[in-house]
């Protein structure tokens, strides 16, 4: 069984981008908004979700807080995927409760992948 991914994020171009680098080896689903992502993550199950930051309804730590509040999510790995990237702010989601955090635009897709693959490793 492929790992569930789990992708919300705002920008249709960002999300094509997104599920073009990742549709190989991972079932993909997508939510549009903040609020798209607390109705259908339960039922999606995604072994991981990758979250912007930026969203339209609730942003991105506000869904992340809803993800650690729920009681079958809350371990779920959440990679912050956002345009925030000045100084300070890898630190600051990570803080927030995120696994990891990717900038966009996404340039390097091993940056990417090279995540998803950290935390879906098997713990052994």
């Amino acid at each position: 069984m492929r790992p569930r991914i789990a992708v919300v994020e705002d920008n249709p171009d960002n999300r094509l981008l997104v599920e073009a680098i990742l549709e190989d080896e991972y079932d993909v689903s997508e939510f549009e908004t903040g609020r798209d992502a607390v109705e259908g993550l339960a039922e999606a199950r995604p072994d991981l979700v990758l979250l912007d930051i930026s969203l339209p309804e609730m942003d991105g730590t506000e869904v992340l807080a809803w993800i650690r509040g729920h009681p079958e999510l809350g371990p779920t790995p959440v990679i912050a995927l956002t345009a925030h990237a000045m100084a300070g702010d890898r630190e600051k989601y990570l803080a927030a409760g995120f696994n990891d955090y990717v900038s966009k635009p996404i340039v390097d897709e091993d940056v990417l992948t090279g995540a998803i693959r950290r935390w879906l490793a098997p713990t052994a």
